[in-house]
């Protein structure tokens, strides 16, 4: 555990130190290249604020509007068979789409179980092994304008659904 705990201490550091020493070594200007990428970071962020600004709305009206409970209830019945905790499955789907809204359904998950219970772990893991599809796709793919996304949806649902799967298998295990 120290040895990770070192590591990622350093890992940022020395990643620094090896990009400037490389760009002094090549005689390339690395302050200049760094403010060109900044600016080209800033274009990108301004030309999908539109998307990101709808995702997070949407995010809102769905807790708001107690639609992720519903689904949550329906859900109910078939994840208990899956031994799945039914407390876990609104952050699941909310992590589809908001990493941010699910972190805080992570917060209510260890206010109301704790953070070092089964339904805890769970959802610690699963916020680490899964990923913000329709956020990511929607922000990617509107930043290099692809329309026809073709299996990258059917693909990353399937991951995540595995993702979920292993992530309870795993905890369940230890």
């Amino acid at each position: 555990m120290n040895f990770l705990v070192s590591v990622s201490t350093y890992a940022v550091p020395v990643v620094l130190f090896i990009i400037v020493c490389s760009a002094l070594l090549n005689r390339q200007e690395s302050f200049d290249q760094f403010t060109h990428g900044a600016t080209q970071g800033f274009r990108v962020v301004v030309s999908i604020l539109p998307t990101l600004i709808g995702l997070m709305v949407a995010t809102g009206v769905l807790r708001a509007s107690g639609a992720l409970d519903g689904l949550a209830a329906l859900l109910t019945p078939l994840v208990g068979r899956l031994h799945f905790p039914a407390a876990l499955v609104p952050m699941a789907l909310v992590k589809l789409v908001s990493s941010s809204a699910a972190t805080s359904l992570l917060l209510d998950v260890f206010k109301e179980y704790g953070p070092d219970s089964f339904e805890g772990f769970l959802a610690s893991v699963i916020m680490s092994s899964t990923e913000t599809i329709f956020y990511t796709m929607a922000v990617y793919f509107a930043s290099v304008k692809i329309s026809k996304t073709r299996f990258t949806l059917a693909g990353a649902l399937f991951a995540t659904l595995v993702g979920v799967i292993a992530s309870t298998l795993i905890v369940s295990w230890m």
